[in-house]
């Protein structure tokens, strides 16, 4: 799961290595953290809020999409001259460019809301397809994260689990100098089945949240309602998705700070 802040456009969900992402691996749970902090909050929801203000004042499509289209330009002007990371502000505006095309073309105010609806029918459709074949999309994200993919070079989080022994052994033998080890992509969670059951879940929560913000919005669009629609997906938005993503925290947590979700014992 690298894209802007979290929306209802799920861009830092399940499926990316950005900060909400990353999150999951913490040893505590911050929100603040977990969307990027106020900044990444106001990038995230401000052209949406700014659509829907100016569309509902005015009953003009034109003025609602110049307005959004603005805000979503001020946001990567600012971090052009502060010389932040781009890729936040960037990714809302091309969803933002995305919307107002999509809008302008049609002249109908819910169509600026339609890139949001296929992002979430997509990852739908992608998460559903992770559990059927028993790859569940927030293991090989999380077991990665884990295993160092994502991380700054020289960083990786402790391998727990089945391969903590394999993991344990290879640290204590001294490695041949030269190029960094490639690193390996983490297979052996999916012989645990307490592991399994955990992501598993936590999939089935993300297949839940992108579930029902279509089925609430996709009815607005239908029936071009899009001050309604804009509401819905600000509601649905980050609140819901910080929420969904704490709860996906709690089922792969390391108890007590530390480790992997304990895994099945067997034998005496």
């Amino acid at each position: 799961m690298t894209v802007p802040a979290p929306s209802d456009d799920a861009p830092d969900e399940v499926t990316t290595g950005g900060p909400g992402v990353r999150s999951l691996t913490a040893d505590e749970f911050s929100i603040a953290d977990s969307v990027g902090g106020v900044r990444g909050v106001v990038e995230a929801m401000a052209p949406g809020l700014v659509f829907v203000v100016v569309y509902v004042i005015t009953k003009e499509l034109t003025p609602a999409l110049v307005s959004s289209l603005g805000v979503a330009l001020l946001a990567v002007a600012a971090r052009l001259l502060q010389r932040t990371p781009m890729t936040q502000a960037f990714g809302g505006l091309l969803g933002v460019a995305v919307g107002v095309f999509w809008a302008w073309r049609s002249g109908d105010a819910s169509d600026y809301y339609l890139v949001g609806l296929w992002t979430n029918l997509g990852y739908l459709v992608a998460l559903l397809l992770t559990v059927l074949i028993r790859w569940p999309a927030v293991g090989v994200v999380v077991e990665a994260l884990r295993a160092g993919f994502g991380a700054a070079p020289g960083k990786t989080d402790p391998v727990t689990g089945p391969a903590a022994a394999e993991h344990d052994a290879a640290e204590q033998t001294p490695s041949d100098p030269g190029p960094a080890t490639a690193l390996v992509w983490p297979t052996e969670w999916r012989r645990d089945p307490f592991l399994m059951r955990r992501y598993l879940l936590a999939t089935w929560l993300w297949i839940g949240l992108f579930a029902v913000r279509l089925a609430v919005q996709y009815p607005l669009w239908v029936t071009g309602q899009a001050g309604w629609l804009g509401t819905a997906r600000l509601v649905m938005g980050i609140p819901l998705w910080a929420l969904v993503l704490w709860g996906t925290w709690i089922l792969v947590r390391r108890p007590g700070g530390r480790g992997a979700p304990t895994p099945t014992r067997h034998g005496p």
